[in-house]
């Protein structure tokens, strides 16, 4: 496939406007700028780039690649993890969003901070920063360079310069708000490239009936046996929303747009759009990976490998300038996601470590740091590439493995604390400390599995899913169980942070700012979750 000089004009358009975007931002900010300016966009943002945002942040590689993949090799199971997103999105909003934005707080290990102690914030911190270095910007960094190798010819090492260079720069000058205006405009061309991208594979299957008469109606079904590799009934049910509500509610890569809102009613208006967005999914990347899979066992697409069935469907049925515009597409879903990582990373670096070692640090030294933060970033995304080798093909599944095994101990100490006032800080870092140790500790046994029998191989290879479900317990009996032989918080402490203290004149706005169009927004979302799992159960 040759891209043609129609598509390479409209890449470089899309590149152009993004650019301007990022630079029409940072003009539009007179003088100098505070740090809530760079950092959480003047918090005045509303409903509609926030649901944008949320999307666009989330779509990473591992949608663009791992999604398409894993629903070209075993179905469309996998696409519970962006089901059941909607529902985790409607806690952000309705349970967490209140308590976040009425502490002020820039970053989620602030936030532990205000309610526990500093010991919670600086694990937090520091799992963070570690995780978004090794996971979301080289896994991201790597799919750029796919996607330029497997659609436009250009190579490798190239194309994923291109995607973090280009990245680094729009967050460099720009801070959040120009990360938030990008990633709206890139929601729109990512959503006409993929939805055109099902539509013409469909139509070269010969539709939906002919589809599905090609499909095993086991790949079709969302609802997979309890003994399933990856994704059992009971996992799904139980587990991934553990792996939602650290993803969803508590990272600083998702909740720092809903931080960025003007209100309370705004940030929870976000995250029922972006609820509804993360119905689509199923039908613009998990189902072309199925389209994919059928046209190459009827030989009219060359499959070699699971993970390459978007780039060859994109390469296969589009035909020059349309080919341009889905490439435009898929660079907006990973660059929106890095230039996420960027922002966030820089805010982690910025309030949690520079401004702990430096209190009186004003806000102009922070947004410098910040912004060396951002160049460090791209130096390390450059740096880590050849490594990408050791990350496991099946990729999707492996970032979700290996979340499973850091997201119980923090969804713990995050739900738990608002729910509960009880829960004090020395039950917080035990828990945390606990999770720590055994999911680390699975980890290393997974890895190591074949020099292993007996039961020691049984927690080797359980369902990362089952696992996240004991992880989760076994640390919230530990924060429940330390927090109540240890001395109680004071009122004072968790005053405002959880739902048994909330301000007397919070209590009555937080009600003020329910509406009815919200209410019945959500009960809407919450019933085409349940068609849509209704119509794919066997």
């Amino acid at each position: 496939m040759t891209f043609s000089a129609l598509d390479w004009a409209v890449v470089a358009a899309y590149f152009l406007m993004i650019f301007g975007v990022a630079f029409w931002v940072r003009a539009q900010a007179s003088g100098s700028r505070s740090s809530a300016d760079y950092f959480l966009a003047g918090r005045n943002v509303g409903w509609f780039v926030i649901g944008a945002s949320l999307f666009a942040s989330n779509i990473g590689a591992e949608h663009l690649v791992g999604l398409a993949g894993t629903g070209a090799a075993s179905g469309i199971a996998v696409a519970q993890f962006e089901i059941l997103a909607s529902l985790i999105l409607l806690i952000l909003g309705w349970v967490f969003v209140p308590f976040y934005i009425s502490s002020g707080v820039f970053t989620m290990p602030q936030f532990l901070e205000r309610r526990y102690s500093k010991g919670p914030r600086t694990y937090l911190a520091i799992i963070s920063i570690i995780g978004y270095v090794l996971t979301k910007i080289s896994v991201t960094v790597a799919a750029g360079g796919i996607v330029f190798e497997a659609l436009m010819g250009i190579e490798f090492w190239t194309g994923a310069v291109i995607v973090v260079v280009a990245t680094g720069i729009y967050t460099l000058f720009g801070g959040l708000k120009a990360v938030l205006y990008t990633d709206m405009i890139q929601m729109f061309v990512l959503l006409f490239g993929a939805i055109m991208v099902t539509v013409l594979g469909l139509n070269a299957i010969g539709g939906w009936s002919a589809f599905t008469a090609e499909v095993d109606p086991a790949m079709l079904d969302l609802w997979q046996p309890m003994d399933h590799p990856d994704f059992p009934w009971t996992g799904i049910l139980f587990g991934a929303p553990i792996l939602g509500v650290w993803y969803w509610c508590t990272d600083q890569f998702i909740v720092q747009r809903v931080l960025s809102a003007r209100s309370i009613a705004e940030a929870r208006r976000g995250t029922i759009f972006a609820g509804f967005l993360k119905q689509l999914p199923l039908f613009i990347f998990v189902i072309p990976g199925l389209i994919a899979y059928v046209l190459s066992q009827s030989g009219q697409l060359q499959l070699d490998h699971s993970d390459q069935a978007l780039p060859a469907l994109i390469g296969a049925l589009l035909p020059a300038g349309l080919r341009g515009v889905v490439a435009a597409g898929l660079l907006a879903a990973l660059m929106s996601s890095l230039s996420s990582v960027f922002n966030s990373c820089a805010t982690l670096i910025s309030f949690d470590v520079y401004k702990r070692v430096r209190p009186a640090a004003n806000d102009r030294s922070l947004i410098i740091v910040g912004q060396v933060s951002v160049i460090v970033l791209v130096l390390l995304g450059l740096l880590w590439i050849p490594y990408m080798d050791l990350i496991s093909s099946r990729l999707y599944t492996y970032i979700q493995s290996v979340q499973a095994y850091i997201s119980p101990p923090i969804a713990a100490v995050f739900l738990i604390g608002v729910l509960w006032p009880r829960a004090n800080a020395k039950g917080a870092m035990a828990a945390l400390a606990v999770g720590f140790v055994l999911g680390m500790g699975r980890l290393v046994m997974e890895a190591n599995s074949d020099a292993l029998d007996g039961f020691a191989l049984v927690l080797a290879t359980e369902n990362f899913l089952h696992i996240a479900v004991a992880l989760f317990v076994v640390c919230s009996m530990t924060l429940v169980a330390v927090s109540l032989a240890t001395q109680a918080p004071s009122s004072e402490q968790t005053k405002g942070l959880t739902f048994g203290q909330l301000r007397d004149e919070f209590r009555p706005s937080m009600r003020d700012k329910v509406t009815r169009q919200d209410i019945v927004l959500t009960v809407i979302l919450l019933a085409l979750v349940a068609v849509v799992w209704g119509m794919f159960s066997g």
